[in-house]
């Protein structure tokens, strides 16, 4: 699915996603990635059952207002210990599959928001 023709200046966007892949600037990857507007880092997370405390604490380093967890395929809402680390440090979060992930962080980066997309490829 193509979610945007055109780039933001200087802010990466995800430009479409589907089955095994997300697809930021164009340029395509086929395993987990953090995208932020101004950066796009490997997620060491393959499936959304294995999504550790840790893994979520790494993401606060960004300093997002808003993370935005996507799960795959279908929407896996982690236990609230996996999800401590933004809970404590103040961070918005929203848990959804990762093709709605794809589509919000679309609408927040636009709106100029310090948003974050963790985003399990599957």
């Amino acid at each position: 699915m193509k979610l945007h023709l055109a780039r933001g200046e200087g802010r990466n966007q995800i430009t479409s996603a589907g089955s095994g892949y997300v697809s930021v600037n164009g340029t395509r990857h086929e395993t987990s990635l953090v995208v932020t507007p101004d950066r796009v880092s490997a997620w060491p997370v393959m499936d959304a059952s294995t999504i550790k405390a840790a893994d979520v604490a790494s993401l606060i380093e960004h300093a997002p207002e808003v993370a935005l967890i996507g799960t795959g395929a279908r929407l896996h809402f982690p236990p609230a210990s996996v999800l401590r680390p933004l809970i404590d440090a103040g961070i918005g979060y929203e848990v959804m599959d990762t093709q709605a992930a794809c589509r919000t962080y679309g609408i927040l980066v636009s709106e100029g928001r310090r948003v974050l997309a963790a985003l399990i490829v599957a």
